[in-house]
């Protein structure tokens, strides 16, 4: 379990923490967990998502259990820079889907003394490190990698899946289009039939 920095220097100091994981996993579950938190503590908490993520909510960040918190939708990262800066906590959710400007945005705020926690996938369906995620997991003070569990083998999920037939990127979808899978079936079921 993630346990919140809790040094108190004279000076605030900011830091990034990333959520990552497969499709299923609890990344937006853990956010909000820790936004929650964060409000609980009395600070003032602002949470970001991609204005193209609107699965369950245009403007709320909805996990896959159906827990929810209002969110701001944004078409570039650099609107969180404008729109977070007077904040003591923000969130980010789908970071995958922003731009490269993310890692920047990120790293300012956290360098203004804020905390900046961050969910996305960490791969994409081919298996592949996801966008900006790899630059935002390696200038984070703290990962957490989440996994769901592989229907088919009952082991850690680390993959994600594609079952839809759509060969983008970038595909919004849910159990109908994505299943969580372990490293076996994702070898087994994805990279053999692409060879």
């Amino acid at each position: 379990m993630f346990l919140e920095n809790t040094i108190n220097h004279a000076k605030q100091s900011g830091w990034m923490e990333v959520i990552c994981g497969s499709m299923f996993s609890g990344k937006t579950e853990e956010l909000i967990r820790r936004l929650r938190r964060a409000e609980m503590a009395g600070q003032k908490v602002e949470i970001f998502k991609p204005k193209v993520d609107t699965r369950y909510d245009e403007d709320e960040v909805v996990s896959h259990n159906h827990n929810k918190i209002m969110s701001t939708p944004v078409e570039s990262a650099m609107e969180i820079l404008l729109l977070g800066s007077t904040c003591d906590v923000i969130g980010i959710d789908e970071a995958q889907f922003f731009d490269e400007n993310i890692t920047e945005v990120a790293n300012q705020l956290a360098n203004n003394g804020i905390r900046v926690i961050i969910a996305g996938l960490d791969m994409d369906f081919l298996g592949r490190p996801f966008g900006p995620m790899p630059f935002l997991m390696a200038t984070a003070e703290y990962v957490t990698k989440v996994h769901a569990i592989c229907k088919k083998t009952g082991n850690l999920a680390n993959y994600s899946k594609r079952t839809s037939s759509g060969k983008d990127l970038v595909e919004l979808g849910e159990t109908d289009s994505y299943e969580a899978v372990s490293r076996r079936v994702f070898v087994d079921e994805v990279l053999n039939k692409e060879i």
